[in-house]
């Protein structure tokens, strides 16, 4: 059974694009799930970055989904939107959406929710400063 994809435009904002390439694939030529992992971890470390006004590190990630693979030549386009601010932590939904080479078609080939907990110059937790 074929998994049906959201039919919506990407939410949030734009906070990473990068170009997938061969030495991130594995036996099978796609990109793997880890590298796809890390530019999402990258995204919403700098999106809790900006709202926590500091330093920040992952707790937890959440409901991770892999729609599609990632190919190589693929410009993998990371948007992040916060969904939560609590005392010291900071829930953002991630989502990677791929633009095709050659055919520029976008899709959404994965998302999760990460949750970051701010710290301090000790790397204890502190309160997430707020504008």
């Amino acid at each position: 059974m074929k998994e049906e994809l959201p039919e919506h435009d990407p939410r949030g904002e734009l906070t990473v694009r990068v170009k997938a390439m061969p030495a991130d694939t594995n036996a099978n030529g796609d990109i793997f799930g880890g590298w796809v992992l890390s530019q999402m971890d990258i995204a919403g470390a700098i999106t809790a970055s900006e709202v926590a006004h500091g330093r920040v590190v992952t707790m937890k990630v959440e409901s991770m989904v892999f729609h599609r693979p990632v190919k190589v030549g693929d410009v993998l386009c990371v948007y992040t939107e916060v969904e939560k601010i609590g005392r010291s932590s900071m829930t953002i939904h991630i989502e990677c959406w791929a633009r095709r080479f050659l055919s520029h078609v976008r899709e959404q080939v994965t998302e999760a929710t990460f949750i970051f907990v701010a710290i301090d110059e000790n790397g204890k937790s502190r309160p997430v400063k707020e504008d």
